[in-house]
C-alpha cells in the first residue's frame, strides 16, 4: 500500500445524486481550454475515469468531477465531469457539488462564481443558506407529441427536448411515479429509449437521446409535479435532475404555460426538489429558446483519499 498512489477526494451529493470531486492526485492534462483537458482525459487516462467512480470504488450513479485551473483568471475554478458510462460536456448537479466542495475547502464565499467546463463558462450563485443557483445552457423543444411504439406497453407520446442532453418527455402514461415501483419504471423508460433508437426518433442532426423523463402527480403540497428519470447507463436519477427540469422548462416556455422568470418547482422521485426558471433566448435552428436557471441544494458528505495499488486486481474499477 506504501506504493499506492493517493487521490483526494470530497463526496458530496446534490438532491441525493452523488458526485465525487478529485480534489488532487488526479492525471496532468497540461493546458489549453477545457475542451482540449477533457479530450486528452478521454484519449489518454480514461482508466483513471474508471477508477474514480466504477466499482468497487464507486457505482453506476456516481458522477465525478475534476477539478481544473482556470484558463480565465476570474473562474473559481474549471471542472471536467465524467461518469460510470463516459465524459459529460457539463452536469448541473455536478456543478452545484463543485461549488459545495469549493465553500468546504474555504475557496470561495457567497456569491457569484464563473465554473469553467468543456461547455463552456457557467455561471453559479452560492447563497448564504448554502442552496446554489446554476444558470444552464440553452435550452428547447425539438419535437411535440411524438408518438412511439413501445414494446408490451403499445403507444406512447412525448416531447424531445434539449436541456444539456436530449431528453424524451412523457405524461399520461399511467405509472405510479414512486420508489418501490422503480424496477419497473427502468424497464419501462428503457423500452422506452430503446423504441426511440430503432424508430429512428432523434434530437437536432440525428443526436442520440439518452434520458427519458417521466411527469406525474406531485406528491409535496410545494412541488409542481413529479419526475422519474432513466439516466444513460444503467442508474436513474435521484434527484429531478438539472438538466431534465432545463427541458421540461424548454417545454413548459413553448407551450406558454409557465412565463418567464416564474419559478418551476420539480420533485423528483426521491422527494428533492430543484426550482427552476428561464429568460427567453430567441430561436436555435428556428426552435424557441430558454436560458434556465436551477437551484438545489448540494451537501458534503465525505472526504477521502482513494487509494490506487497496482497489485489490485481492481485497481481501475470493473469495466463492463
Amino acid at each position: 500500500m506504501s506504493q499506492a498512489h493517493r487521490v483526494s477526494v470530497i463526496d458530496s451529493h446534490t438532491g441525493g445524486e452523488p458526485v465525487r470531486v478529485v480534489v488532487s492526485g488526479g492525471p496532468d492534462l497540461g493546458g489549453g481550454t477545457l475542451a482540449e483537458r477533457l479530450a486528452r482525459f478521454r484519449s489518454e487516462h480514461d482508466l483513471f475515469r474508471s477508477a474514480v467512480v466504477n466499482e468497487p470504488r464507486g457505482s453506476d450513479l456516481l458522477a465525478g468531477a475534476l477539478l481544473c485551473r482556470p484558463v480565465n483568471p476570474g473562474a473559481s475554478a474549471g471542472a471536467i465531469f465524467f461518469d460510470s458510462a463516459g465524459y459529460l460536456d457539463s452536469c448541473i448537479h455536478g456543478t452545484m457539488s463543485v461549488v459545495a466542495t469549493l465553500a468546504h475547502l474555504g475557496r470561495i464565499a457567497p456569491g457569484r462564481h464563473l465554473i469553467e467546463t468543456p461547455a463552456g463558462d457557467v455561471t453559479a450563485e452560492l447563497q448564504e443558506a448554502g442552496t446554489v443557483s446554476v444558470r444552464n445552457v440553452p435550452s428547447y423543444r425539438g419535437q411535440a407529441d411524438v408518438p412511439v411504439q413501445v414494446e408490451g406497453y403499445g403507444p406512447v407520446i412525448g416531447d424531445v427536448a434539449y436541456g444539456g442532453g436530449w431528453f424524451f418527455l412523457v405524461s399520461g402514461h399511467g405509472e405510479e411515479l414512486t420508489l418501490a415501483n422503480v424496477e419497473h419504471l427502468m424497464q419501462f423508460a428503457g423500452r422506452i429509449r430503446q423504441a426511440l433508437a430503432q424508430q429512428g426518433i432523434t434530437g437536432t442532426d440525428g443526436a442520440g437521446i439518452d434520458h427519458i423523463e417521466l411527469f406525474g402527480p406531485a406528491e409535496s403540497e410545494s412541488a409542481d409535479i413529479r419526475s422519474f428519470v432513466l439516466c444513460p447507463g444503467k442508474a436513474y436519477g435521484r434527484s429531478p435532475s438539472g438538466t431534465g427540469v432545463s427541458a421540461k422548462l424548454a417545454c413548459l416556455a413553448a407551450d406558454g404555460v409557465l412565463a418567464e422568470g416564474a419559478v418551476w418547482r420539480q420533485e423528483s422521485i426521491t422527494g428533492t426538489i430543484f426550482e427552476g426558471s428561464y429568460e427567453f433566448a430567441g430561436a436555435t435552428d428556428g426552435l424557441q429558446t430558454v436560458i434556465p436557471a436551477i437551484k438545489g441544494s448540494p451537501f458534503v458528505n465525505a472526504e477521502g483519499v482513494l487509494l490506487l495499488s497496482p497489485a489490485d486486481p481492481f485497481c481501475y474499477g470493473i469495466r463492463g
